[in-house]
């Protein structure tokens, strides 16, 4: 029997003992327990679900129905105890999640509360198929959350312009380690679906400088997207796959293939390098979350046609595409892209290997 989500009525007296219920009968008790939660008797429930307990009915209902008549008695550090049982149980308890939050809140603890509140939403599944009263619970919770964050940046962020630090000269580096730390993003590591090789930097996007080879890549926009034009419109148009060259297609690229005579490419018999014209259609398409098959190589883009509204995320970092200007990226980390334009956006795209540096 679950005791979960039990209706609220209005306090009455309710005698712990006078339930018709021995005191040795665990399940019996815990019935009279919940009965007496559902009317709104939050002491003689909670007195009930400990004898239940005494009795041996030491479960996930009989512990979460104690923590619920703790906080209507506002016995935190008792609903506290009650929800760490829950958790031993089922670390993954939704409630007991965020009443273990709200147990920390009150003993002052803001920060380790954040982190409970965290865990009950990173576990929710979608809210269609919440039921109304965790649905708000789960909302209190991200509330809560919220502002403790933004408590703890604004200390943070005054404490260190208090010694000195100048943040608008910190490198992009320091810039994401503090929104890691304060919780506005999360950290994203390589996870190849294929093959993974230990010890590599773990970097979303590349510094542009470090490819000065890119410049000759994107002097060539214009005549590689006129060679677009030329060889096709599909959405993957492939001039190197799999590491074979197709020769029909390279021959109708010759612009393409030689501002890339300088490209570092990935060669992999029978697996790469692989160069095509990659075109994401409109009206709101969209990539979602994937990661690339090994971390031993990187991604180039360089746009060729882009109206607007069209950008790439890679781990935390967000970026939209400008026609001309080349980036690399590392697709083992976990990315997705959006087309939110009208219109079609088309790149082109070949994977090199890493730099020997890495």
């Amino acid at each position: 029997m679950s005791y979960d989500k039990l209706p609220r009525g209005r306090a009455i007296s309710y005698p712990s003992r006078t339930m018709n219920a021995p005191l040795n009968d665990g399940p019996a008790l815990a019935r009279a327990a919940a009965d007496a939660l559902r009317r709104g008797d939050a002491r003689a429930a909670r007195d009930l679900f400990l004898q239940a307990a005494q009795a041996g009915q030491v479960d996930v209902a009989v512990m979460l129905g104690l923590a619920y008549a703790c906080r209507s008695l506002q016995d935190w550090a008792g609903m506290g105890a009650s929800v760490d049982r829950v958790l031993a149980f089922d670390p993954r308890n939704l409630r007991a999640l965020v009443m273990k939050g709200d147990s920390l809140e009150q003993a002052g603890d803001t920060k380790a509360a954040s982190a409970y509140y965290l865990a009950a939403l990173r576990s929710a599944p979608p809210v269609d198929r919440l039921p109304p009263d965790l649905l708000q619970e789960l909302r209190r919770a991200q509330q809560a959350s919220d502002l403790f964050s933004r408590r703890y940046e604004d200390h943070m962020r005054a404490w260190l312009k208090a010694r000195g630090f100048d943040e608008s000269r910190a490198s992009s580096r320091f810039g994401q380690a503090l929104d890691i730390l304060v919780g506005r993003k999360r950290i994203h590591l390589q996870e190849p679906r294929y093959f993974y090789f230990p010890q590599l930097p773990q970097k979303q996007f590349y510094d542009r400088a470090d490819f000065p080879w890119l410049d000759a890549v994107e002097a060539a926009t214009d005549a590689i997207r006129a060679e677009w034009q030329a060889v096709g419109t599909g959405d993957a148009v492939y001039l190197w796959q799999n590491g074979e060259l197709n020769e029909a297609n390279a021959a109708l690229c010759p612009q393409t293939l030689a501002a890339l005579a300088a490209a570092p490419l990935a060669r992999i018999p029978g697996h790469s390098p692989s160069v095509l014209f990659s075109r994401m259609p409109q009206a709101g398409a969209h990539i979602p979350p994937h990661n690339g098959l090994i971390n031993t190589r990187l991604i180039v883009h360089l746009p060729l046609l882009v109206p607007g509204k069209c950008r790439l995320r890679v781990g935390n970092e967000v970026r939209e595409w400008q026609e001309g200007r080349a980036w690399v990226f590392d697709d083992s980390i976990d990315h997705e892209a959006w087309n939110d334009s009208d219109q079609t956006r088309v790149i082109l795209l070949f994977d090199i290997a890493r730099p020997r540096a890495d």
